[in-house]
């Protein structure tokens, strides 16, 4: 059997640490998955934040391409409601051109931050994301057309080979959206774990997805992943971690790590919200556990390939625990 791996960092600001050792340690985890034969190496974007440090995903890959040689680097992703199409497409046609066929976009549909953050990255009024996307995959490619307000605009240089879109999601909306738009989709269930959310965003993907441009769909499930070399280890890296769901009044919903961080979002959105604390859902064990559960996400939720984020703390465990989830489907391709 064989199937495709990726590694997603946000570059975690772990006590003790510096946002320069996190950046660095994220170069680091490039060049691992590079070696070990990962197909993509992702990073995220965050805003306002003293635990993440990845905040610019575009500066960061271009760094990453520089000091890898052939993986595929993209971000995890962009989060498109607080940019013009126009500039981000002129970032990634740059990359592209710089790095061809290595360049990935993602694009995300969480505000990367809390309201403040969003505040000061949209000033004003800003169109819908689906408007958005739907200039962004005109810019990467062509010219505007004439129908268009600014008709032969080009977000030069036009590469021979555009950065791919994948669309990030946590449920049934992004998935009906990456599906008409026919791209790639990924479900973060580290973000959102209900398995019944994750079932049903893939299936209306696939049932509606739009073939139209030759396309064929791209499942890809996101996990949290910790492997170790006995499970005692693996869930003692693993910790008491949680998700927590909030609910403002507004109907808005977002996935936070805390309790204090949902009261903090809650606070500069000037909304009351509801607040649902869950385990975080976290593969840990010996590489022939996690192999194990990995193949039971494939079953149930008939993805095409898989990508992997972590929370440890520790430098040495994350290779580790990268490297060991990298051995135990070599051996079982063996």
């Amino acid at each position: 059997m064989t199937l495709k791996f990726g590694i997603l960092d946000q570059s975690i600001i772990f006590p003790g640490q510096t946002s320069a050792i996190a950046l660095s340690n994220t170069v680091k985890l490039a060049q691992l998955a590079e070696t070990l034969g990962y197909e993509r190496f992702w990073v995220s974007e965050h805003h306002d934040s003293g635990h993440l440090a990845g905040s610019s995903p575009e500066v960061l890959i271009s760094y990453l391409l520089a000091r890898t040689e052939k993986i595929r680097i993209g971000s995890g992703g962009i989060m498109l409601q607080h940019y013009s199409p126009y500039k981000v497409a002129e970032n990634f046609n740059v990359l592209a051109s710089l790095a061809p066929g290595r360049v990935e976009l993602g694009i995300g549909r969480a505000p990367g931050g809390l309201p403040r953050s969003t505040k000061a990255l949209q000033p004003v009024d800003v169109a819908k994301l689906e408007e958005k996307l739907t200039e962004l995959s005109l810019y990467l490619r062509e010219p505007a057309g004439e129908e268009h307000p600014l008709a032969g605009l080009k977000a030069t240089p036009i590469p021979e080979e555009p950065a791919p879109i994948f669309l990030l999601g946590t449920s049934v909306a992004s998935a009906k959206l990456a599906a008409e738009r026919g791209v790639p989709y990924v479900f973060a269930l580290f973000i959102n774990n209900d398995p019944v959310a994750a079932e049903q965003a893939f299936t209306v993907y696939r049932e509606t997805f739009n073939n139209e441009s030759g396309a064929q769909p791209k499942t890809i499930l996101a996990l949290s992943v910790i492997a170790a070399d006995t499970e005692e280890e693996a869930i003692e890296l693993a910790g008491d971690l949680k998700s927590v769901r909030v609910t403002l009044a507004s109907g808005k919903t977002v996935n936070v790590s805390t309790v204090e961080q949902a009261e903090e979002f809650a606070r500069q959105a000037g909304e009351t919200y509801t607040a649902e604390v869950r385990d975080a859902d976290i593969t840990k064990g010996t590489k022939e556990t996690a192999r194990k559960r990995i193949l039971e996400y494939k079953e149930k939720y008939g993805v095409d390939e898989f990508i992997f984020t972590t929370v440890v703390s520790d430098f040495d465990k994350r290779v580790r625990s990268f490297t060991l989830l990298k051995e135990a489907f070599e051996e079982l391709a063996v």
